[in-house]
């Protein structure tokens, strides 16, 4: 397990910071951004969970366990920093 840390944002509390796995961290925003659409219509939150899973490191996640946690984590810090962008669409699409 590796104790290095990242600090991240949240696009919904731009004022708070938290330190996660910097492994775990980068492994999904690998994966995210590798699925993640550059132009509309975008991906509902739902399907992008799913989408990342086989493109994740089965020792960092077994099984896929954490890793919805993990997407929405690296998707809001990503959406802070200006990297992904929400749509008007409903469900929550990106």
């Amino acid at each position: 397990m590796s104790l290095e840390k990242i600090t991240i944002e949240n696009v919904n509390f731009p004022d708070h910071t938290e330190n996660v796995r910097a492994d775990k961290y980068q492994d999904m925003r690998v994966a995210l951004l590798k699925i993640m659409p550059v132009s509309a219509p975008g991906l509902p939150f739902s399907e992008i969970k799913e989408a990342t899973k086989p493109h994740l490191s089965p020792d960092l996640f077994p099984e896929g366990k954490t890793s919805g946690w993990w997407a929405k984590c690296v998707q809001l810090d990503l959406e802070a920093k200006g990297l992904v962008a929400r749509t008007k669409a409903t469900p929550l699409t990106f």
